[in-house]
């Protein structure tokens, strides 16, 4: 009988890991940020993206980023200047009320320096975000496969 629990425990296990790659939010008053997800990585630092929606009717700004994973997280912007691709550090990123704002690749992003670890598919990174209004908000970023010429 325990023997039949645990395969079948085994067997839904087994069918949740995909899953691990769907959208998963994470509401907190007004905000509510959409499918945080970072990079898998293979040195000591990895790209991190979300959408943040501001359904209140005033804005908020995101200040910062902490993780305990990363030595620090950086806001960043990357802009293409003469064909080459730049990284332009942001003090804060405003969440405009009735608006969402996307981290992608490509365009803003965290940036996860110094990272304790390497950074595997299907993990998950707890993250710290620091608003103006809404305070510390706790997230986490489910780590998926790299493609190639990212972060």
């Amino acid at each position: 009988m325990i023997l039949r629990a645990l395969r079948a425990l085994a067997a839904l296990s087994i069918l949740a890991v995909p899953s691990l790659g769907l959208a998963h939010d994470f509401a907190y008053g007004d905000l509510r940020i959409q499918h945080p997800w970072a990079r898998a990585t293979t040195i000591d630092r990895s790209a991190g993206y979300m959408a943040i929606a501001n359904s209140g009717a005033t804005a908020d700004v995101l200040l910062s980023a902490e993780s305990e994973m990363a030595g620090r997280i950086e806001l960043h912007m990357t802009k293409t200047e003469g064909g080459v691709a730049k990284m332009i550090p942001l003090e804060r990123v405003e969440i405009p009320a009735k608006k969402t704002i996307s981290f992608q690749p490509g365009g803003m992003h965290l940036m996860f320096m110094g990272l304790k670890r390497k950074l595997a598919a299907h993990e998950v990174v707890p993250v710290t975000l620091v608003f103006e209004r809404a305070g510390r908000v706790g997230v986490q970023f489910v780590v998926q496969k790299s493609a190639a010429g990212g972060h």
